[in-house]
C-alpha cells in the first residue's frame, strides 16, 4: 500500500514559478515509479512527468524546457519544479505511482495509487 500527499500549490502570475511536492509512505522495500498529472476543468487529466527507480525522467511535450521532476529518496519526496508557468497551466495537480522499476509512460491509467491533488492556478 502507499500513501501520496502533495503540497505547494497556489496561486501565482504568469511568468512565475512554484515547486510542488508529493511525500510518498510506502514500503521500503518496494520500489515505485513516480508521476505527476494535471486535470483543467473540463478536460482529461494529462501526464506532465515521471521519474523511474533509477532516475530517469520523462517530460511531456507541453510543459518540457519549464518543469523537471526530481525526488529525494532521503525524504521519500518526488519534487515537481515548475517555472515559466501560464495560464494555461492552471490545474488541480496529482501525484500518482506505481510499483514498478521502470515508468510505464504518462497514461493515467497505468498508474494505481493517487493523491488528493493541490490546485495551482496562474493568472
Amino acid at each position: 500500500q502507499v500513501q501520496l500527499v502533495e503540497s505547494g500549490g497556489g496561486s501565482v502570475q504568469a511568468g512565475g514559478s512554484l515547486r510542488l511536492s508529493c511525500a510518498v509512505a510506502a514500503r521500503a522495500y518496494i520500489r515505485y515509479c513516480i508521476a505527476w498529472f494535471r486535470q483543467a476543468p473540463g478536460k482529461e487529466r494529462e501526464g506532465v512527468a515521471n521519474i523511474d527507480d533509477q532516475d530517469t525522467t520523462t517530460i511531456a511535450d507541453s510543459v518540457k524546457g519549464r518543469f523537471t521532476i526530481s525526488k529525494n529518496e532521503a525524504e521519500y519526496t518526488v519534487y515537481l519544479q515548475m517555472t515559466g508557468l501560464k495560464p494555461g497551466d492552471t490545474a488541480m495537480y496529482y501525484c500518482a505511482a506505481m510499483p514498478l522499476l521502470k515508468c510505464p509512460g504518462l497514461g493515467p491509467a497505468a498508474y494505481d495509487h493517487w493523491g488528493q491533488g493541490t490546485q495551482v492556478t496562474v493568472s
